[in-house]
């Protein structure tokens, strides 16, 4: 379950995921140079997975899937406008590249080859649909709520599957209940299972930051059976996500990681958003947490058999912009997200929902 809201409000509107009412596109790591070996190119798709528009143009020009380097993996029911790369000397046939669910809008240069990862992040545009007056208000006032605090940052259901079971085969393959012989697929799966992990702490984190809203700091320690003092200094934080003695903090929006040395100095920079908490991706080689935040992030750190990494708890919406339709009660929002994150998580806290 995913614990998601702070606010009182129940907002009902309807958005549809396709390519009318969600629009992403991808924001480079980096200006391309405009000269080298690889041609970048700027596609836009719809209907499609990243994956399959990949092969629809690899096998247009005649060259293998991993001869074609891409950025990140973008929704099937949306438009998304990202980059790719190839080389220059492959591309003879692309004059003559036709598709009607794929165009290609620019081309240019660059010295090397886009990697997983090469991106800023992204920026969505996201249409809302029967939003009447006092809806219209609601989602304003909570708009207004996410430009302070912004949102958690769940793993979308996309890493989960249709079911949204992937993560159980995952567990079984770690615990040998299960056998997958092709990699990526193993990996993904066991990957799907981190991320169930790391969900459910997140979960447990908010559902504390819920309770402190409303109770002592004593009342929240005797309810969740923690130890007397163990939440000493977080009530009077002011962002709504409460930092924990011992929790791993990172430099926002990349940085290193390092331990909370002073609650209250790093509170006030994750207010200030300079810094933001990070949640376990369970697995090896991974710097975990100390103190009271270690004894709750403990629950959820099982062994995978895959090294591990930090992950960003919280995540600031930025460049936020919002349009009312009053004839068509559309109302139409805009923002930019970290890589890594989901617009799935803003429409969450929207709704005011918790699943």
């Amino acid at each position: 379950m995913k614990v998601l809201y702070p606010l009182n409000n129940m907002n009902e509107f309807v958005f549809n995921s396709s390519a009318r009412d969600f629009t992403v596109e991808e924001i480079p790591l980096y200006e391309f140079t405009g000269e080298g070996e690889h041609l970048i190119l700027k596609v836009r798709k719809k209907e499609l997975t990243t994956w399959e528009m990949i092969d629809v143009i690899s096998n247009h020009l005649g060259i293998k899937r991993r001869d074609i380097g891409y950025a990140g993996l973008k929704d099937k029911h949306a438009m998304t406008i990202q980059y790719i790369s190839l080389l220059a000397s492959s591309a003879t046939k692309l004059d003559t590249f036709t598709h009607d669910k794929i165009k290609i809008l620019e081309t240019t240069r660059h010295n090397n080859k886009i990697r997983v990862g090469h991106l800023k992040g992204n920026r969505f545009q996201i249409r809302l649909k029967k939003v009447l007056g006092v809806q219209k208000d609601k989602i304003n006032s909570v708009l207004k709520w996410i430009k302070a605090n912004g949102v958690p940052n769940y793993f979308g259901n996309q890493r989960f599957g249709t079911d949204g079971n992937n993560w159980v085969d995952g567990k079984k393959i770690i615990d040998g209940k299960l056998k997958i012989r092709d990699r990526k697929t193993k990996e993904f799966l066991i990957g799907s299972y981190q991320s169930y992990l790391f969900n459910q702490w997140l979960s447990k984190r908010v559902e504390i930051s819920l309770l402190l809203e409303q109770f002592s700091e004593n009342e929240v320690e005797s309810i969740l059976q923690l130890e007397k003092g163990s939440l000493a200094n977080t009530k009077n934080q002011t962002q709504f996500f409460k930092l924990l003695e011992g929790d791993l903090m990172m430099h926002y929006p990349y940085g290193r990681i390092f331990h909370i040395e002073d609650l209250g100095t790093e509170a006030q920079r994750f207010a200030s958003k300079d810094i933001a908490p990070t949640g376990l991706l369970a697995g090896n080689k991974v710097k975990r947490a100390e103190g009271i935040a270690e004894k709750i992030e403990k629950e959820f750190d099982q062994p995978t058999k895959q090294s591990g990494t930090r992950r960003y708890a919280w995540i600031q919406v930025s460049n936020i912009e919002k349009k009312y339709i009053e004839e068509k009660a559309h109302y139409e929002i805009g923002f930019f997200l970290p890589k890594g994150s989901y617009a799935t998580n803003v429409l969450d806290v929207l709704r005011g929902r918790s699943e």
